[in-house]
């Protein structure tokens, strides 16, 4: 098939592109220009903007379309404007966060509900705070241009080599260091995850199959806890004698380090991080161990400096004492 892949050469569209690559597609990606990339030669590159000029798509017709990068409904509109009738299946990368809060544990495709309309500006800043309800409009604007056979893939946090947000590698590199790891309670907050690779598979074996509706892609299913995420990390790859120090949410954000502790939801647990993947799996989701994304993290990283945004020695100290 001719695959279009938007935004194909950073983190999840990079490990879309190789799978599709993989499995033996025509794959054409199209970006900026500007993200350096290790794709395989006979992946094409073309040149364009959503946020500007789309001229590189006149006249190509494809199969499937896969948008990683739709973050406003504007962003959805200008590609069904440049592409018209020629995209084929359209796939969106979403994410979990395009939900209110489900109310409750273990909520399907079809218990979960999405964000509303009204809930941030169209047109407004991407933040913390309107990421998830600009995805849910993107979702909508998909079935106004696309029609109602576009397709939602609804990952949770995505994990894996290649992520620039750094949050698992975090996780990753301070296990690595060893002695006394901080880690924020609540112990048993919800925590699901997903490596890209295992989500870049699903979503050219939805491709593969023609699969349309939507598709919670999270992992492992029954959920885990936050902690115990930790703690495997912990346990495949650091130094013996490493220990695990269970810090109140509270002394975090008393000493304003919240956001230094990747992947934490804070002092309450979310119930997004507790969704069921069901469907997904009985269409072929297959979720790889996480000692595989730890191993994967950890040849990518390398000996790569500490970044200044991670948590430093001194304010993990600071947090040990109290």
């Amino acid at each position: 098939m001719k695959i279009l892949i938007v935004g194909g050469t950073s983190f999840v569209g990079r490990a879309i592109s190789w799978s599709a690559w993989h499995h033996g597609h025509d794959v054409t990606v199209l970006n900026r220009g500007v993200t350096p990339n290790d794709l395989p030669e006979k992946i094409e590159r073309i040149v364009g903007d959503r946020q500007g000029d789309l001229s590189s798509l006149e006249s190509r017709t494809f199969d499937v379309t896969i948008d990683a990068i739709a973050y406003r409904p504007s962003d959805v509109e200008r590609l069904a404007n440049a592409l018209g009738d020629r995209g084929g299946h359209y796939i969106q990368i979403s994410s979990i966060s395009a939900y209110d809060d489900p109310g409750i544990e273990g909520a399907n495709e079809t218990t979960a509900s999405l964000w509303g309309d009204d809930a941030a500006d169209p047109n407004g800043p991407v933040t913390g705070t309107t990421y998830g309800p600009l995805k849910a409009a993107s979702e909508r604007a998909a079935q106004r241009f696309f029609g109602d056979g576009a397709t939602m893939v609804r990952p949770t946090f995505v994990i894996g080599s290649f992520d620039a947000t750094l949050r698992f590698p975090y996780w990753v590199e301070r296990a690595r260091r060893g002695g006394v790891i901080v880690v924020p309670g609540p112990r048993t907050n919800n925590m699901q995850y997903v490596d890209a690779r295992d989500l870049a598979n699903f979503v050219v074996r939805v491709a593969d199959e023609n699969l349309r509706g939507a598709f919670h892609v999270a992992g492992p299913q029954p959920g885990d806890h936050f902690f115990n995420m930790v703690d495997q990390i912990a346990s495949h790859v650091a130094p013996a004698a490493t220990t695990l120090r269970e810090v109140s949410a509270e002394d975090v954000l008393a000493a304003r380090l919240e956001g230094k502790f990747p992947l934490w939801s804070g002092a309450q647990s979310e119930n997004i991080l507790a969704i069921d993947s069901t469907l997904a799996l009985s269409n072929g989701l297959d979720l790889r161990p996480i000692s595989d994304s730890v191993d994967d993290v950890a040849s990518w990283w390398g000996e790569r400096a500490w970044p200044e945004r991670w948590l430093t020695s001194a304010d993990e100290t600071r947090l040990l004492e109290k």
